[in-house]
């Protein structure tokens, strides 16, 4: 495993994700299919590289066509009710990805053991209230301040958001320690897809966020 190929194994998978999420965003009568069904298997195959990491270079791209569908999908439906709100989206993720690559890269911010624990405490309890939500759902009840445009509403998001820039410091830090200890070449793909995951949740987090301040004005 190596710097240069992580490098371009990651730009593979966005290639691959954003291509996918182009056909989903021009094809408005597909736009509710391409989420449910996709988002499931990317889900599945996303279990499956996480937890077998030697299918990493057979079930990343998958997941990057798949993850892509359901991104340009739900992209385009919210661009409907609110014109331009992807475009700020992509650039605010993209900023944020490259100021957290200058943190990491430039040693300003140390990935300490506090903070992973931190990082990894903090999205463990996202995803048991989203969890939460999710079955509450099933009887049309959801977590209010997950979909609140009020200030604990968008104070929520914020800190989402927040915690899922910080996942980028571990998928950094997991990186430089694989190369480190000499992994296997398809780790390169495990991370690349990690990071397109990582990626991905922040994207959604500010799509969230930025449709809020939305619905505010």
């Amino acid at each position: 495993m190596s710097l240069n190929g992580t490098v371009n194994k990651t730009g593979i998978l966005l290639l691959i994700c954003g291509g996918a999420a182009a056909f989903g965003w021009q094809t408005p009568a597909l736009q509710g299919p391409l989420i449910i069904a996709p988002l499931l298997g990317a889900l599945v195959l996303c279990l499956v590289g996480t937890f077998k990491p030697s299918t990493a270079p057979f079930v990343a791209p998958g997941y990057a066509a798949l993850e892509g569908l359901v991104l340009g999908a739900i992209s385009g439906l919210i661009n409907v009710r609110y014109p331009g709100i992807v475009a700020n989206a992509v650039l605010l993720t993209f900023a944020v990805l490259a100021l957290f690559l200058f943190l990491y890269a430039t040693r300003i911010v140390r990935v300490t053991n506090g903070m992973k624990v931190a990082i990894i405490a903090a999205t463990g309890a996202v995803f048991v209230v989203y969890m939460i939500d999710m079955v509450l759902g099933l009887f049309h009840v959801h977590v209010p301040f997950l979909y609140s445009n009020g200030a604990l509403g968008i104070g929520i998001s914020l800190l989402v958001c927040g915690i899922a820039a910080f996942n980028f410091f571990l998928d950094f830090d997991a990186i430089e320690g694989y190369i480190r200890s000499g992994s296997p070449k398809y780790m390169e793909w495990y991370s690349g897809m990690a990071l397109l995951v990582t990626l991905v949740w922040l994207y959604l987090e500010i799509l969230r966020l930025l449709s809020k301040l939305q619905d505010r004005r």
